[in-house]
């Protein structure tokens, strides 16, 4: 697949910056896929602007492991190996336990009441058999406890994980397995939090998070679990 004919154009005034988001944008839709080759030349011509701005913009992606560069100024945008994958779920767990600990005593009245509506619409789309609703609860049920941890340099590292790990949302539900168990335990932990029991939460959250772990370590078949 060649991405000049998969993004659209961009105004000649962008900028790098512009150039870049697009890019990500794009990368983390799944409009340009694992595998994608980024060319310089087609790239420019077809987000009308120079190679410049796209040579930055593919630094940048490369930098955050969104891109492989390789030579003769072409990239491919990545993809992650068994390993790579089981790595990402690892680092998740350790930013949404800190997230969870230091989010618990922080979490307002109004906090919990949207915590428990979440899960009551998450619960509400599997019904629909909506899952991209869910999968969008899902994320703004763990995007709260990280918003509400108050720390800068944990929101940003997680913003940039769970960008690589959000083109993966099929993989994920795969390996969770079912998502009415996602919901009995996340009404778990929503419940730890309505206790102000930081410790239980973070216990039940770790939890949670290791058992798409666990299915990718015991895992025989890479090609088999990835493509799903």
């Amino acid at each position: 697949m060649n991405a000049s004919a998969a993004v659209a154009p961009v105004e000649n005034v962008t900028l790098w910056e512009r150039v870049y988001a697009h890019l990500r944008e794009q990368i983390l839709s799944n409009a340009l896929s694992p595998g994608t080759v980024l060319s310089e030349v087609p790239l420019a011509v077809s987000l009308g602007v120079s190679r410049g701005p796209v040579r930055e913009a593919i630094g940048r992606l490369a930098a955050e492991g969104l891109v492989t560069v390789r030579p003769r100024r072409s990239a491919i945008v990545s993809t992650l190996s068994q390993e790579e994958f089981l790595q990402a779920y690892q680092v998740r767990e350790a930013l949404e336990t800190l997230a969870i600990r230091l989010a618990v005593p922080n979490l307002s009245d109004e906090d919990l009441d949207r915590i428990d509506d979440i899960v009551t619409r998450q619960a509400e789309a599997v019904e629909r058999d909506d899952i991209a609703r869910f999968f969008a609860l899902n994320s703004e049920f763990h995007q709260l406890f990280v918003d509400q941890s108050h720390n800068a340099p944990l929101q940003d590292m997680y913003r940039q994980l769970i960008g690589h790990m959000g083109r993966y949302l099929m993989r994920s539900l795969a390996l969770r397995g079912t998502v009415r168990r996602s919901i009995a335990e996340h009404r778990a932990i929503a419940r730890a939090c309505r206790t102000r029991d930081p410790e239980r939460a973070e216990r039940l959250l770790r939890n949670h998070i290791r058992v798409p772990q666990r299915r990718l370590e015991a895992a025989n078949n890479e090609e088999v679990l990835l493509k799903r």
